[in-house]
């Protein structure tokens, strides 16, 4: 659900915001700056969720490794 808000932002701002983001995408753009931090959820809670996913995990432990092997390579 989304609740409706009016900001004052200095005229330069919202110039900028206008030109680089867009009319129609402004309320976005400033949602997922400001989401961060000002939601409960910590960046430990999203590497406990990344490192629960078994075949994430899986994919980046044979990336990890694949890259351990290739530095191995260059370095002989």
């Amino acid at each position: 659900m989304h609740k409706r808000m009016t900001i004052t932002l200095d005229e330069e701002v919202y110039e900028g915001l206008y030109r680089v983001v867009g009319r129609r995408r402004m309320s976005q753009f400033i949602e997922d700056l400001v989401r961060p931090h000002v939601t409960q959820k910590t960046l430990d809670d999203g590497y406990r969720a990344m490192a629960a996913d078994r075949e994430r995990e899986s994919e980046a432990q044979e990336w990890s490794n694949a890259l351990a092997d290739d530095m191995r390579d260059e370095a002989s």
